[in-house]
């Protein structure tokens, strides 16, 4: 923990702020509202969350109400590490499909390309994962967090080490995805909606790229092509039902349905 805690003092990044469309522009802090600003990470951990709720729930209403979405119905995450984004969508109401509401440009993101096999190898993992209440953390050093279940059982399975990977604010990061603080507050307050009003459980499926039949064929020749397509498989299935799909081990890989 001290060695983590050193390398992320080294560690910097510039964090860029987005319109609601996700088209990046950088933002002197000058010209930055109160409104736009972060809640005070000080405050104690429920009465951060509740703040930042507090903060960004008008306008998530307005926005999804744009799509025709609403505040509070279940959500599900999607990452791709190379184009760094984190994609959140809603399922839309009375269906079991979900649309993609807004993707948010990750921070700041350890590692390289590949999944994470043991404890302080700094990558990001990939593959399938989901928490519950249980894994949101607003007392996080981070400003927010919420942890994503990493080892999960395909992990397990192999053998895989490590802990504690988070989702969270600030711009750094060893193996977590960093989001910046004030979008952070807006993850961390849909999915917050969505377990309160009761989703049992959120995921978040990790993909090193966006699986195209052409990005694949560029990592024809990589070490982890085998398990790549293996996680094809299960990316494959939500992009033609727009269902996240049930995940299960066999023969030490993952299944679907």
């Amino acid at each position: 923990m001290k060695a983590l805690l050193f390398i992320l003092s080294l560690v910097l990044c510039s964090c860029r702020s987005q319109d609601t469309d996700s088209e990046t522009s950088t933002v002197d802090e000058e010209s930055t509202t109160a409104a736009n600003r972060a809640v005070d990470s000080s405050l104690p951990g429920p009465a951060r969350a509740k703040a930042a709720a507090q903060r960004v729930r008008a306008s998530l209403t307005r926005d999804l109400e744009a799509k025709k979405l609403r505040f509070g119905d279940p959500v599900f995450l999607r990452a791709y590490k190379e184009e760094n984004v984190l994609e959140l969508w809603v399922q839309e109401p009375g269906t079991q499909t979900f649309k993609l509401f807004r993707s948010y440009p990750i921070a700041a993101a350890s590692g390289a390309l590949g999944p994470k096999t043991a404890e302080g190898d700094r990558q990001v993992p990939e593959g399938f994962y989901f928490f519950a209440r249980s894994g949101m953390k607003p007392d996080s050093t981070f400003h927010l967090a919420f942890n994503i279940g990493y080892p999960n059982a395909y992990d397990r399975h192999h053998k895989r080490t490590g802990s504690f990977i988070m989702v969270h604010g600030n711009c750094v990061s060893i193996g977590c995805l960093a989001m910046s603080d004030e979008k952070i507050e807006e993850i961390y307050t849909l999915c917050d909606a969505a377990l309160t009003n009761g989703q049992p459980f959120i995921r978040i499926h990790l993909f090193p790229f966006r699986m195209t039949e052409t990005r694949m064929r560029r990592a024809a020749s990589s070490k982890h092509l085998d398990f790549w397509k293996n996680l094809k498989q299960g990316h494959d299935h939500f992009e033609k039902t727009r269902r996240p799909p049930d995940t299960s081990i066999v023969d030490g890989k993952y299944a679907f349905e």
